[in-house]
């Protein structure tokens, strides 16, 4: 990773003096190349890093569609008006957390073209060549995926960048989201027979695209088609390729030395030796100024909602959420979460916070008393840690064959139970939709599977947000909610996007 690190780092720099930042940020769909690039194997290198180079970005996998994600019954934000305003289904796509989601989501897919359109002409060893076609593939599919399901519907889908003439921008939106599934699809079919296991690279390539997390996007892509053959499909081909299984203890998934785990999939990769890359979710997810030990910023809180969905002897839950009188790790010492010292802030609406990512704080602080950095950004204004986010890990491609074979009529008891069972919980027979919702939320809560997108595709959400939401205390943080399913189902377009597309772009009905 550090040789990674090194070269995002060099990208970033590279495309400040390779193209236009000032038409980057206005065309949506990105700006062509510099003719003088992509000429040399190491121009080629270079491209394929660039793709990465914004899985870092604070509005990507540091907050971006977690600000989202808000609306479900999962999470609790500190006062903030755009994250009022989301919760309430009363945003129109201009507020400040989330309009560059989709400029940024665009960039990395003309990346990824710029790759595809441009490699094939350079002098390249086949298997590398291979390698970054596939990377170039995958990446585009992961994009093209979140975007579609949070954007598109079937009264329109997304635009569907001109692959092969990157001067034609102005591209309209496709016919319905279902032609975005086909599209994402056929990428990750592509791109898992370009790349290699896991298990094939070499450690100093770990967070490249790889064919199992091919074959798992593929999952997730016709688990949102609704195509329950092909879910079933791809999930077996995870299954059966031998190169994933669950870890025996569920805490440990989220551990730094963990970070390549058999149940890794796809992460926003991080580096222990330079945490100002990554992601800075778990800071993000910190308690507010971090009981003044370090800045953390106490964005996103679980609800009493949330914590009372798990059995009391599920393990996970204690792996999940801190609650009173807790104890944790905290730079070294053993601390009692919301009691004495470590009483929450004013701003943390649940009187909870997410465990799940903070072993990295939990380490001792160094002689001189600075912040460790193998282990934490000493910055607090970029805190991010070594522990890998995970955006797809194996469990959820156990959960996602348990539901299309629900959805098939089949028996799911076999993958509930895996998951169950590594949570302590004894084995159920004749597993239901409603056993599958439950363990896909206890599993998967505080992570990007994003809870508000299952309510909505599972037809969920207008009931769910028609019950007020708790603080730990009993007492009511957040109203009844009004979702309407014909209009809430997507989230506007940001209409800077639609002012300069010169038409091709249309506003999602109803925002």
């Amino acid at each position: 990773m550090k040789k990674i690190s090194i070269l995002l780092l060099s990208f970033t720099m590279l495309l400040g003096t390779t193209a236009c930042e000032s038409e980057l940020d206005l065309i949506p769909q990105g700006a062509p190349s510099s003719g003088n690039f992509w000429k040399t194997p190491a121009d080629a290198k270079a491209g394929v890093n660039a793709i990465y180079a914004l899985y870092s970005d604070d509005n990507m996998y540091g907050r971006g569609f977690f600000w989202l994600n808000n609306a479900s019954d999962d999470i609790g934000t500190k006062p903030r008006q755009n994250a009022e305003r989301i919760k309430n289904f009363i945003v129109d796509g201009s507020e400040s957390d989330t309009k560059d989601i989709w400029r940024l989501h665009y960039e990395v897919m003309k990346r990824c073209n710029d790759v595809l359109r441009n490699i094939p002409n350079i002098p390249l060893e086949e298997k590398t060549k291979k390698m970054m076609l596939g990377e170039a593939y995958f990446n585009h599919a992961v994009m093209h995926l979140e975007l579609a399901y949070h954007y598109g519907d079937d009264r329109a889908g997304i635009p569907i960048q001109d692959r092969n003439d990157p001067t034609n921008v102005y591209v309209p939106r496709a016919k319905n989201v279902a032609e975005n599934y086909a599209y994402i699809a056929a990428d990750l079919v592509k791109a898992a027979d370009l790349l290699p296991y896991f298990s094939e690279l070499t450690a100093d390539n770990y967070g490249r695209a790889h064919k199992t997390a091919a074959w798992a996007y593929l999952v997730r892509t016709y688990l949102y088609a609704k195509d329950w053959d092909n879910a079933i499909k791809y999930a077996n081909m995870v299954v059966n390729s031998g190169k994933h299984a669950l870890l025996p203890n569920f805490e440990d998934v989220f551990k730094i030395k963990n970070n390549w785990s058999s149940e890794y999939i796809w992460s926003v990769t991080s580096s222990a030796d330079n945490t100002s890359l990554g992601s800075i979710f778990p800071g993000v997810c910190l308690e507010d100024k971090g009981w003044g030990a370090y800045n953390g910023w106490g964005n996103f809180y679980p609800t009493k909602e949330l914590f009372d969905a798990y059995d009391p002897a599920d393990k996970r839950r204690s792996a999940t959420i801190l609650q009173k009188g807790d104890s944790f790790m905290y730079f070294g010492q053993l601390v009692t979460f919301n009691e004495g010292k470590y009483v929450v802030s004013s701003s943390n609406r649940t009187g909870y916070q997410f465990k799940k990512y903070m072993e990295p704080f939990g380490y001792a602080k160094t002689t001189s008393g600075g912040i460790d950095i193998r282990y934490v950004n000493a910055n607090g204004d970029k805190p991010s840690t070594a522990l890998n986010v995970p955006l797809l890990r194996y469990a959820d491609v156990i959960l996602m064959l348990a539901e299309a074979k629900l959805k098939k009529g089949q028996s799911a008891d076999t993958e509930i139970n895996l998951i169950r069972n590594r949570a302590g919980l004894t084995s159920i027979s004749g597993a239901t939709l409603t056993d599958l919702k439950r363990e896909r939320r206890c599993e998967l809560a505080g992570e990007w599977t994003d809870r508000h997108f299952d309510l909505v595709r599972w037809g969920d959400a207008e009931a769910t947000y028609a019950k007020p939401l708790h603080h730990y205390n009993g007492t009511v943080i957040y109203p009844a909610r009004n979702f309407n399913p014909a209009i809430h189902h997507v989230w506007p377009i940001p209409p800077d996007e639609i002012a300069v597309s010169k038409g091709a772009l249309s506003q999602n009905k109803g925002w």
